[in-house]
């Protein structure tokens, strides 16, 4: 059996080929959208991708099931919950699907959603026992799928970690130790609260250390997965609607056109974006006016699509040479409304300086002297619930990036504010964002609470 894990760090996310070496056949598990490494591996390794496995209705990424079947003839898999608007074959629990020598059975595992499925991994036709189990959402390495995410579409937070709780014990929780464990997220995904930054485990490993697979009552259960969440995007509806549909394929090869400023400034009138994907020292130390600050060196789709609505078209400003990178990760996560990006950006902003500005940034000693010397400085950490374990800065109000946007009525645009996070990417996405709404003085923490904490100690 062949298990090729692909993990994107920038999404957290772990997709999957399994093969069968001598039936010459293959499935792809909760494939990304940008769908042609799986092809190139597949026809490497003298495979056929027969099937399209999704273990649920993602919320974090468009997935690649629809650019899949497109491009190689394979059958879409759900689990038979699944409410798709598309042709997909949808497998109800105990349901096999052979590869050969290899066979993979489907598990029903509702909990993170009402749909979600993990697949047990035979590795022969005599095999009494899996080799693997992909858990999507339901089992993570450390950790267990959120139950929340799908509160605002008519399923309650209580009624999916109850599911969860049975289906982790009835289902999950049967497999024997040493089968291993993959699961379509590691650390950094909002999917979680505490998960590892490993992306294999074994059952074994799982079943003792996993706070969440200790023995509990469903209860202590309950109450335990749904404290303490982080914030989720403001795209994952949209996401988690969107991968239901049928829709438009995604294009690698399309370039991002590229724009003069005049092209830009239509495109802005008309009620485009302006995205600056440089790192925020770049951007602190110069940006088009009313740009928002969304580094390609960090979790660059999940926080664009944090302070970005779904339908906004987009304008990039790149370095020389990532703008298709940009155009690709925010693809992921279904953002296809890139108008362009604008050609020679430092020239231009060099060119033509009155349509240019400065971020302020503090250092901790400037942030302390503020903090001592005005005092309707509001201070507003977007740490995600979880962050703030270790500690805040006083006074502060508690509005994570995800849903910053939402909140803004909460905050005073007249009064001067510092916007901290943990180590200083989110803080210049959401201190930009603050400026794009007119806030008129707003500055971020450099080095984050972690800058704070350091000096403190």
């Amino acid at each position: 059996m062949i298990i090729n894990q692909y993990y994107l760090e920038c999404l957290s996310h772990a997709s999957y080929l399994v093969g069968d070496e001598d039936g010459g056949t293959a499935v792809v598990i909760d494939p990304r959208r940008d769908i042609a490494e799986y092809v190139a591996d597949a026809e490497r390794l003298g495979l056929r991708i027969t099937h399209v496995i999704e273990t649920h209705l993602h919320a974090d990424f468009l997935s690649g099931h629809l650019e899949l079947a497109a491009a190689t003839g394979a059958e879409i898999v759900f689990g038979a919950a699944a409410p798709v608007e598309f042709a997909a074959l949808k497998l109800a629990d105990g349901s096999w699907i052979d590869l050969g020598q290899v066979r993979l059975q489907i598990l029903e595992t509702p909990g993170h959603t009402p749909e979600s499925i993990c697949i047990a991994a035979y590795d022969s036709l005599a095999a009494t026992e899996p080799t693997a189990v992909f858990t999507g959402d339901t089992l993570f390495i450390g950790d267990v799928g959120r139950p929340d995410l799908l509160a605002s579409v008519g399923h309650t937070a209580d009624d999916l970690a109850r599911s969860l709780y049975r289906s982790l014990r009835e289902k999950v929780m049967t497999l024997p130790d040493g089968v291993k464990v993959y699961p379509a997220h590691g650390a950094g995904s909002a999917c979680g609260k505490n998960l590892s930054t490993e992306t294999m485990s074994t059952m074994g490993e799982q079943r003792a250390f996993n706070y969440a697979l200790q023995p509990m009552s469903e209860e202590a259960f309950v109450a335990m997965v749904t404290e303490g969440q982080p914030a989720a995007p403001g795209y994952f509806v949209y996401d988690a609607i969107k991968n239901r549909k049928d829709r438009d394929l995604l294009d690698e090869s399309r370039p991002a056109p590229a724009m003069t400023l005049a092209d830009l400034d239509a495109a802005v009138a008309a009620g485009a974006v302006i995205i600056d994907t440089r790192p925020a020292a770049d951007f602190a130390a110069g940006h088009l006016l009313g740009a928002l600050s969304v580094g390609l060196d960090g979790r660059f789709a999940e926080y664009a699509g944090s302070v970005v609505a779904p339908d906004s078209e987009i304008v990039l400003v790149c370095d020389d040479g990532t703008q298709q990178e940009a155009l690709i990760r925010l693809a992921r996560i279904g953002f296809d409304n890139v108008v362009g990006y604008l050609d020679s950006a430092l020239q231009v902003m060099a060119d033509h300086p009155d349509r240019v500005e400065r971020a302020s940034r503090l250092t901790v000693e400037q942030f302390r002297s503020i903090l001592a010397s005005t005092p309707e400085v509001q201070v507003v950490d977007i740490r995600n619930p979880g962050e703030l374990d270790v500690g805040v800065i006083a006074p502060s109000v508690s509005l994570p990036l995800g849903t910053l946007v939402s909140h803004l009525d909460s905050l005073d645009p007249a009064r001067p504010t510092v916007v901290y996070c943990a180590g200083g990417y989110r803080s210049s996405a959401g201190a930009s964002l603050l400026r794009s709404r007119g806030f008129d003085d707003v500055s971020d923490l450099l080095g984050g609470y972690s800058a704070w904490q350091a000096l403190a100690s």
